[in-house]
C-alpha cells in the first residue's frame, strides 16, 4: 500500500513538473513571437547554423554570423558597446580585403561603424537596415595617426564632410582620398550598392570628370540617401548560398549623376525630408514581422 501511494505521488509530481515545463515553454514561445529589438540585442553570440543572410536588410536576420575583431590590419572597429560587430562571413572577408586595399589610395586605416547584431534582426536605434549581416558603415575619416585608445573607440564621433547647407561637401574636409576610397569600395564585385549623402554623390560625380562610361561605371553603385554625411553605408549582394536572402531591386542604368541626383537638391526633396523628420517613429518589428526562418535563428542555442 505504501509503495503504491508513493508511486501515485511520484506520478502526480512528474505530471505537475511536466505541465510546468510545458507552461514555461509556451510562455517562451509567446514572448519570442513578440520579440522586438531589445531581445535581438540581448543575444550575445551567433548561431552554430551554416552561415546565411535571411530576408531583407530592413526585415531579416543572420544565421552563422562571424564577429569582426575590434582591431585588424588597416582598420579599427568603433562603438563595440553597441554589439553590432557581426556579419555574414562574406562581409567580414570584404572588410578585411577593403582595409588591405585602402592604404594604396591614401587612406591609412578604416574606422568601421555598425555591422549587424550577433544574429542580425532589428536594432533598437540608428538603423532600419543592417539586419541580415550584409551591411557595414565605414566612417569618412581615417584612423588617427596616433591610433585610438579603448576610451576613444567608444567616445570618438564621426565627422560630417558635408557643408552646413547640405548642398555641397565641406571643402575643408573633403579630399581626393575620399573619392578614391569610395571608388575602391565600389570596385569590389560583391558590393551591391553604397549609400552616401546626396552632396557626396554630387562631389563624386564632379570628381570623376569626363572620362568614358567605363571609367564612370563604378558611380552607378553609389546611391544618394538622407543622412550619411559622415559615413558610407556599404551593402553586399546576397551570397550564393543564402537562398532565403531577399535580392534588392536592380539599380537603374547609368552613373546616377543626372536628373535623379538633381532631385535631391529640389524643393520637393526638402519637403520630403521635412515630412520624414516630423513623422512618428515606425512601429518596432516583432518576430512575426520577420521571415519564418528567423524564429529558428533567435531560439537556436
Amino acid at each position: 500500500m505504501k509503495r503504491a501511494r508513493r508511486l501515485r505521488f511520484l506520478t502526480s509530481a512528474g505530471a505537475i513538473a511536466l505541465a510546468a515545463l510545458v507552461s514555461v515553454a509556451a510562455a517562451s514561445m509567446g514572448a519570442a513571437a513578440d520579440a522586438g529589438p531589445k531581445v535581438w540585442w540581448q543575444v550575445s553570440g551567433p548561431t552554430v547554423q551554416p552561415a546565411a543572410a535571411i530576408g531583407a536588410p530592413a526585415k531579416g536576420c543572420l544565421a552563422g554570423g562571424q564577429a569582426l575583431p575590434l582591431a585588424g590590419a588597416g582598420y579599427e572597429v568603433m562603438r563595440p558597446s553597441r554589439r553590432r560587430t557581426f556579419g555574414h562571413p562574406q562581409l567580414i572577408a570584404f572588410i578585411t580585403a577593403f582595409a588591405a586595399a585602402a592604404p594604396a589610395e591614401g587612406w591609412p586605416g578604416l574606422l568601421v561603424g555598425d555591422l549587424a547584431q550577433a544574429r542580425g534582426g532589428p536594432t533598437s536605434s540608428g538603423h532600419r537596415s543592417h539586419q541580415s549581416g550584409l551591411d557595414v558603415d565605414i566612417w569618412l575619416q581615417p584612423v588617427p595617426e596616433a591610433g585610438i585608445t579603448a576610451a576613444e573607440r567608444e567616445a570618438l564621433s564621426a565627422v560630417s564632410v558635408v557643408a552646413a547647407d547640405g548642398a555641397r561637401v565641406d571643402a575643408r574636409r573633403w579630399t581626393a582620398a575620399h573619392q578614391r576610397l569610395i571608388r575602391t569600395a565600389a570596385s569590389f564585385a560583391e558590393v551591391d550598392r553604397i549609400f552616401v549623402n546626396p552632396a557626396i554623390k554630387q562631389a563624386l560625380c564632379d570628381g570623376a570628370g569626363d572620362a568614358g562610361a567605363g571609367e564612370r561605371s563604378w558611380l552607378r553603385k553609389v546611391r544618394p540617401w538622407w543622412g550619411h554625411d559622415s559615413h558610407m553605408h556599404i551593402r553586399l549582394a546576397c551570397p550564393d548560398a543564402s537562398s532565403a536572402c531577399e535580392v534588392q531591386p536592380p539599380i537603374p542604368e547609368g552613373d546616377g549623376c543626372g536628373a535623379d541626383l538633381a532631385w535631391w537638391f529640389s524643393a520637393e526633396a526638402a519637403e520630403e525630408a521635412t515630412k520624414k523628420a516630423k513623422a512618428p517613429p515606425a512601429r518596432a518589428l516583432t518576430l512575426d514581422d520577420l521571415p519564418p526562418a528567423c524564429r529558428t535563428v533567435l531560439l537556436n542555442e
